[in-house]
């Protein structure tokens, strides 16, 4: 539990999270996936100010957020809706679905994936779900029903077998 706060903290200390008017609720279910993670996730270097850093940010402060079906907003979220607000947060527009999101940027391989990235998985219950890369092997997302926004590994099950690709957005200056 406590690794998660101690990451959240980090990121507020790099002055990121200036773009989020919402304050984090502390995560308390949804913590599993965080405190499994050895060592702190690389989000942006210490001065990274930029969209990218901003969309991550943006994420990283609606986790704890339960997951609500057509949610793009703090108080609910399914997963394309948290990229979707955390899109607009940082100063750009992403489309609001899923399938949608899937066709922005260009698409980058498992291994080149860094943070600011979306990555998309097959789950068994969804026929596609999206979440936003916070470096090489883990992504916040909203993932389901009866669950809140966390921190998860792309290593992990269910997410280390339904991978199906990563798409790197073109953040304004």
């Amino acid at each position: 539990m406590r690794g998660a706060a101690s990451w959240m903290l980090a990121a507020l200390a790099l002055g990121l999270a200036a773009c989020a008017a919402h304050r984090p609720q502390e995560p308390a279910a949804a913590q599993s996936g965080a405190a499994a993670m050895s060592g702190v996730p690389r989000i942006a270097a210490p001065g990274e100010t930029g969209a990218s850093a901003m969309f991550v940010t943006a994420a990283l402060t609606m986790v704890g957020q339960p997951y609500r079906w057509g949610g793009a907003e703090p108080g609910g979220f399914d997963c394309s809706g948290l990229v979707f607000y955390a899109a607009r947060r940082a100063g750009f527009e992403l489309p609001r679905t899923a399938r949608e999101q899937a066709h922005s940027g260009v698409a980058v391989a498992r291994a080149q994936v860094q943070p600011g990235d979306l990555v998309f998985l097959r789950l068994a219950r969804k026929e596609l779900h999206v979440g936003i890369a916070i470096d090489a092997g883990h992504f916040v997302h909203a993932p389901s029903a009866g669950g809140t926004v966390r921190i998860d590994s792309l290593a992990s099950r269910p997410y280390a077998n339904a991978f199906l690709q990563a798409r790197r957005l073109d953040f304004p200056p």
